[in-house]
């Protein structure tokens, strides 16, 4: 097993607006990974907070979405944007020695951009698959896309990954 992951980031039921647009290219990304023997990992997102009324736990909204396609028992739950807040996660980093990741999700805004600015921050290798991500609002892609690389993040497509 390479010393690479592929992270999915919060494609939950709750998720529902937007991600249909980037689910074939996440599960093309998910194959490309398996295939070259490279982890895939899941992040799924719990919300805590009184009153909240999406991802609560043990509710059908914090699922994982139908149509993502699931290779690995590599699953890993967060209750912060940061999926480096999970222990469970940053513990099988360091067991699996990963020094690279490839990151796709559901909100460039929120999860996605924490995660990847936390990776960067913590001098990991960062891919952020611009086909694979999308957020609440499309038009902030672009802006997060220049964000990540402005932290260090490298910006690539699935096709830059695909033979």
């Amino acid at each position: 097993m390479q010393k690479k992951a592929l992270v999915v980031i919060d494609i939950q039921k709750d998720i529902t607006k937007n991600y249909k647009d980037i689910i074939d290219n996440i599960n093309k990304a998910i194959d490309w990974a398996a295939n070259n023997d490279i982890h895939v990992v899941y992040i799924r997102h719990e919300n805590l907070s009184a009153g909240t009324r999406t991802f609560k736990p043990n509710t059908p909204g914090a699922e994982f979405a139908s149509d993502l396609k699931i290779v690995s028992e590599n699953i890993f739950t967060k209750y912060k944007g940061n999926a480096l807040t999970s222990e469970e996660f940053t513990e099988f980093i360091r067991q699996n020695e990963i020094n690279a990741f490839y990151i796709t999700g559901a909100d460039a805004a929120a999860c996605v951009k924490s995660t990847c600015y936390n990776l960067c921050k913590a001098n990991y290798d960062v891919h952020v698959l611009s086909d694979c991500i999308t957020s609440y609002d499309k038009r902030k892609i672009d802006e997060m896309l220049r964000y990540y690389e402005s932290k260090g993040s490298t910006i690539i497509s699935l096709r830059d990954l695909l033979p």
